[in-house]
């Protein structure tokens, strides 16, 4: 099984509207882990890892995010998996 994982930061209206909480469902949904955090220039950024098809979902859902939110960029890096299980919202 390929595990690939990518670092991802979203723009726009994408703070106070439940974006981490909403992400972490989808993540928990398709079986992606990782971590999602508000930034301080009102950006989320997030690391998500899992088989490839499950992170084109969930880069596909960063791009629109929830309900409320106005994503206008969304940018995404590759990086080296890191075996992590789980996915939580940090602070």
């Amino acid at each position: 099984m390929d595990v690939i994982r990518r670092h991802v930061v979203v723009h726009g209206q994408v703070q106070g509207i439940g974006f981490r909480f909403s992400a972490r469902v989808e993540a928990q949904r398709l079986g992606v882990s990782g971590w999602v955090r508000n930034r301080s220039d009102g950006a989320v950024e997030a690391e998500i890892e899992g088989e490839p098809q499950a992170i084109d979902a969930m880069l596909g859902w960063f791009d629109e995010g929830p309900p409320g939110a106005s994503v206008t960029t969304m940018s995404a890096s590759d990086l080296d998996p890191t075996g992590e299980h789980g996915f939580r919202v940090t602070y």
